[in-house]
């Protein structure tokens, strides 16, 4: 994204930006089956329960209350929190990129972000990181697509294996 034609290089980063968020909506969904199979109610119950909650955080949070219920056994416990901990941590890269500004130097064509979160430091705070977006920019949100997939592979199979509502 510091080459040349700078527009052309956004625009494929705001497609892939797309399949990104497409793909975080489509697997976190999936915590809907998760919430109906932990709790014993039926899917229908569960969207409402889902859409309730008004963060990703708050769901995943529920999914792993309910996991630690003492009627889960503790292998399926361990199972839902490992895909529950990796939905988490990918969270990272999308929230990076749909909560941040994007900055264009005209002169050197170059793109960067512009986080806007303030991180609390001992004795002072810090805003507005900047980075630049970058080939390996790129090439993180090709992985976090990537990671997303098997994660959601992995949830389907967790929700079939267990009989849980679909």
């Amino acid at each position: 994204m510091t080459t040349g034609s700078s527009a052309t290089s956004f625009d494929d980063f705001l497609l892939l930006l797309g399949r990104l968020n497409y793909t975080w909506t489509n697997t976190e969904s999936l915590l809907i089956h998760l919430i109906a199979g932990l709790s014993g109610t039926r899917k229908d119950v569960a969207v409402i329960i889902f859409l309730t909650l008004n963060t990703t955080r708050a769901r995943i949070d529920l999914v792993e209350r309910l996991a630690k219920h003492p009627d889960v056994s503790d292998v399926d416990r361990d199972e839902i929190l490992e895909l529950t901990g990796s939905f988490q941590r990918l969270s990272g890269t999308r929230n990076r990129y749909n909560h941040c500004i994007y900055s264009f130097d005209v002169e050197s064509g170059s793109t960067s972000t512009i986080l806007m979160r303030i991180a609390d430091r001992r004795k002072k705070i810090k805003v507005g990181e900047v980075s630049l977006l970058d080939k390996e920019a790129f090439e993180g949100v090709e992985t976090a697509i990537a990671s997303l997939s098997k994660l959601n592979q992995q949830v389907w199979g967790l929700i079939r294996a267990k009989g849980y509502p679909v």
